[in-house]
């Protein structure tokens, strides 16, 4: 592990270990979690379960147990172990790793199912490195996408591959029409690009922008409003344009990507 990443574990654990991140569809996408490996194993049993929530402290989990969960965890005093999964994109094997726990609550999930248990699980030691790094960083990118918002990224060769972008030109549809442009930056808000068009008439517009995305391959379509206009000297036909993408429709796994851009900017220039 390098001194970097050692670092970062250190610092989101100190910073964070108490916050949760909920496993919605985004989070599980950002994340390459694998659902149809996290399961619930107790006195060498498993059971199949859902992450509902991950903190480096606790998890919740929704599990289908019946009365063979509920005997286990009687005859085990409640400790279990929890099996988290994640497909790794450069890597065959998914990353797998237990966390040993004790299940601190268990309550019905809901009425119309009564077999389905919503199980809190307090870790019973510090979970793994990979966990703290994968919840760390959900964490930190959601705040920062909210502190940090207007702080842009340039894009060049070195930014283009720390955000694992394919290249600077994309399309951006304006009022749905596509339209070939040049990324200048990105943040966490929005972007500026050079767009073709008389800027009076395109200013104020409905746009979306597509990206194109490696490691992991990823394509993201961003949708959100051109408010501004910087006249390109001597052209009247093309200008750079700031985009705003719309915040709540902005994905997961931008956020992660801003994020690892703009800490690596922080870390090359100190």
């Amino acid at each position: 592990m390098s001194v970097t990443t050692s670092q970062q574990i250190s610092q989101y654990l100190s910073q964070f270990s108490k916050l949760e991140v909920t496993f919605n569809k985004q989070v599980v996408k950002a994340t390459m979690l694998n659902p149809k490996q996290v399961y619930l194993k107790c006195l060498g049993y498993q059971w199949p379960c859902i992450i509902n929530s991950s903190s480096m402290t606790l998890a919740r989990i929704i599990v289908n147990g019946g009365a063979g969960l509920n005997d286990a965890l009687d005859k085990a005093n409640n400790m279990v172990s929890l099996r988290f999964s994640f497909n790794e994109s450069d890597k065959g094997a998914p990353l797998a790793f237990f966390v040993p726990s004790k299940v601190s609550s268990s309550v019905p999930y809901g009425e119309s199912k009564p077999e389905l248990r919503f199980l809190t699980l307090t870790f019973t030691q510090r979970p793994p490195d990979d966990l703290i790094f994968i919840v760390g960083q959900l964490i930190e990118a959601n705040i920062n996408s909210r502190r940090r918002k207007e702080e842009r990224v340039p894009l060049s060769a070195l930014t283009l591959k720390q955000l694992g972008l394919e290249m600077q030109e994309c399309s951006i549809h304006v009022d749905g029409v596509p339209r070939r442009a040049i990324l200048r930056d990105l943040s966490f808000s929005g972007c500026k690009a050079v767009i073709m068009g008389v800027p009076k008439m395109v200013v104020n517009r409905s746009a979306s922008v597509r990206l194109v995305f490696d490691e992991p391959e990823e394509t993201m379509t961003l949708p959100g409003e051109i408010t501004r206009f910087d006249p390109v000297e001597g052209r009247e036909d093309v200008a750079v344009f700031g985009i705003r993408f719309e915040e709540e429709k902005i994905p997961m796994s931008y956020k992660l990507r801003i994020n690892n851009a703009l800490r690596a900017t922080r870390s090359s220039s100190r």
